[in-house]
């Protein structure tokens, strides 16, 4: 009988507060006969103990399951009379702190259990996964469960980040406020304008720095709540604002870099593109105006503006993506032959790469010569290929991507100059004292230099100057509040746009 109640102590540990007196197996449930221990109890009201009987009646309560299956226990709990005369309590029930709460079907730590899986699966995916547990609820109580879970207290720390997020893509945002340093999250509010974030900051003097992207309106609310607090620009941002220029460049120089690595006999796409250069340039030399340019060739103004700055029509390409075949190891002698005959024939070039071990078809030979595989070692460099050159590491690039950068920037003195300002600019991200400095150099440098889309880099840069320098000398960033915006996409994933901004403020600051 010592090694049974051992065993029951043991496997219903947390009902340790309660007497059990009898568990019996039901099948699919396990039920627990239990009841309070005799201890005198304090009154609710006037806070004197008291052990007076006046009933008993039986609560039953769900607990945590046991081997796969459900655990319900009946409990006997006592109504205690208040000694005390005149009482507005005069019987009052009994109850058991850290076991049972008022008015409550589970034991604490099985709510506890519950509220941890709806706090990460919200609604009909924790109900889900709570009947495969053996704890089965709806998706009704488990959005009850998770709205009763409070929020953690709201601490203001001394440097925050804000960053925007899309609750519809294009029609509404809100903003999410977190501490810069732990990523912990500090609040969330219903949109993305000014005076919303202005009064919030008004209520927070404590916040000494603020990350945030380049966003105008965030910086003026800041500016006006918090005329004091340092504004840091996130170093990501900057640099891909800058990656966007440098593509922009690359592609007005395409006809000078290209003719280092020229591209097979266009198609579809370079007609179309050349036919647009020159009527554009048409109208601009008739005096035509680049909005009515737009309007008369139906074209977007954007692409207007692009085609009227580069000098000559560029040869757009998309790099043509191929799989080994058996044909790669007698590239150059096919391409010897045929540079030596150009009118030998490809029954021939089969049975001499035949004879020299080629195992594959005369089919497979004819679709490589027919798609030009043959003349060239390398694909067509794109412009997006260009800029991945530039704007990658030197250090990561492979010993092929490296001579093609030497070649493209050999070829085109622009595109050498470019490259010199991008180098400076990404040592220019790793915060250091002196940065600001150095960074006033480096504008210098570019409005000297012939590239007109960093010119309107600068530009941007001088507009949020002081921000600019704080992000490069300071190492406070914006990277952490990115993130939060990462796993707030799932969160909004998962509701599927079925709930309102109450439920999801209230689990993006649980998350």
């Amino acid at each position: 009988m010592r090694d049974v109640n051992s065993l029951v102590a043991t496997v219903f540990s947390g009902l340790s507060a309660l007497v059990i007196d009898d568990v019996a197996d039901g099948g699919e449930v396990i039920r627990v006969v239990a009841r309070t221990r005799d201890a005198p109890i304090p009154c609710p009201m006037c806070g004197v103990p008291t052990g007076r009987v006046h009933g008993y009646y039986v609560r039953t309560v769900a607990d945590v399951p046991v081997d796969g299956r459900r655990v319900v226990v009946n409990v006997q709990v006592r109504r205690l009379v208040c000694p005390v005369l005149g009482c507005r309590r005069q019987t009052f029930r009994e109850q058991v702190p850290g076991l049972l709460e008022r008015l409550q079907r589970r034991t604490t730590r099985l709510s506890s259990q519950v509220s941890e899986v709806v706090k990460v699966l919200c609604g009909r995916a924790a109900a889900r996964l709570a009947r495969l547990l053996a704890t089965p609820v709806s998706y009704a109580t488990a959005l009850r469960l998770l709205r009763r879970i409070p929020a953690p207290a709201a601490r203001i720390p001394r440097v925050v980040g804000v960053d925007d997020f899309a609750l519809r893509r294009r029609h509404r945002y809100a903003t999410i406020v977190i501490d810069a340093e732990t990523g912990e999250r500090i609040d969330v509010l219903p949109d993305r304008e000014a005076n919303t974030l202005e009064v919030w900051l008004r209520g927070n003097k404590e916040i000494e720095v603020v990350c945030r992207d380049g966003s105008a309106t965030y910086a003026e609310a800041i500016r006006r709540a918090l005329p004091d607090a340092v504004q840091v620009s996130d170093r990501w941002h900057l640099w891909r604002n800058l990656c966007d220029k440098v593509q922009a460049e690359v592609r007005a120089h395409a006809p000078c870099w290209a003719t280092a690595n020229p591209s097979r006999p266009g198609g579809v796409r370079e007609q179309t593109t050349r036919e647009r250069w020159h009527k554009v340039h048409d109208l601009l030399s008739r005096g035509v105006g680049l909005l009515e340019c737009s309007r008369r060739l139906d074209l977007a103004l954007n692409t207007v503006k692009r085609y009227s700055r580069i000098p000559e029509p560029s040869a757009d390409r998309i790099a043509p993506r191929y799989r080994p075949t058996l044909v790669d190891p007698y590239r150059e002698h096919l391409r010897n032959r045929r540079a030596a005959d150009p009118a030998v024939a490809v029954t021939q070039l089969f049975r001499e790469i035949k004879g020299q071990g080629y195992t594959g078809s005369h089919n497979l030979l004819v679709r490589y010569l027919t798609q030009g595989r043959a003349e060239g070692s390398r694909p067509v460099t794109t412009p997006r290929h260009a800029t991945r050159l530039l704007l990658t590491h030197p250090e990561r690039l492979c010993t092929k991507d490296t001579a093609l950068l030497a070649t493209l920037t050999t070829a085109c003195p622009e595109i050498a100059e470019l490259a010199t300002h991008v180098g400076e600019f990404a040592q220019l991200l790793t915060p250091a004292k002196g940065n600001d400095a150095q960074l006033t150099e480096w504008i210098t440098a570019v409005r000297a230099a012939g590239l007109p889309h960093l010119h309107s880099f600068c530009n941007g840069l001088e507009l949020d100057r002081a921000a600019v320098n704080a992000g490069l000398t300071l190492p406070y960033h914006n990277g952490r509040t990115e993130g939060v915006n990462t796993h707030t996409k799932r969160i909004m994933r998962q509701m599927h746009g079925r709930a309102g901004f109450d439920l999801l403020r209230h689990r993006i600051l649980l998350s």
